[in-house]
């Protein structure tokens, strides 16, 4: 009983935290149109996509969301570079698996590293690199520097440089 009563209370303080994160994935949204949506904004703009696939039922994803919006520098190399949009997943509750399994094998298939995971894409849509969000954090966080490394690393500057 002791243990059932330490596993609820952890359970609700976790669900607690997780419910103080705004929810940045749209259920409703299409996300093949989204996709589109986005790469016709980046070839106008000059910049890349960054797909991140997850959902709101992801601590992780929420997580990033908040983290690189509250921090200037990282959010001011988002801005300026991508056109960053969130494609909302959920592996276990999938509600159209046929657009689900195509909106993957466009997007390379990201679901093998896990979520969050962001899919940078060029202004033509193709994918240019799968980033694999683990590879990122640092303890129950995210690590700035590793954050802003893989962006800068996939601007159209940086990836264009000759």
């Amino acid at each position: 009983m002791k243990k059932f009563l330490i596993f609820a209370i952890l359970a609700v303080l976790a669900l607690g935290a997780n419910a103080q994160l705004k929810k940045v994935y749209n259920d409703e949204l299409n996300p093949m149109e989204q996709i589109d949506n986005a790469i016709a904004q980046a070839k106008e703009q000059g910049k890349f996509v960054i797909c991140q696939v997850g959902g709101n039922w992801c601590p992780w994803c929420l997580k990033f969301a908040d983290f690189i919006t509250k921090d200037e520098e990282i959010a001011t190399v988002v801005d300026e570079n991508f056109v960053y949009i969130h494609v909302s997943y959920n592996p276990h509750m999938s509600t159209d698996e046929s657009r689900d399994k195509t909106m993957l094998q466009r997007l390379g298939n990201p679901g093998r590293f896990g979520y969050p995971v962001f899919v940078v894409l060029n202004h033509d849509g193709n994918v240019i690199h799968i980033q694999d969000s683990s590879f990122l954090e640092e303890g129950k966080g995210y690590n700035k520097d590793k954050v802003l490394r893989f962006f800068n690393n996939w601007t159209p500057k940086a990836v264009n440089a000759q």
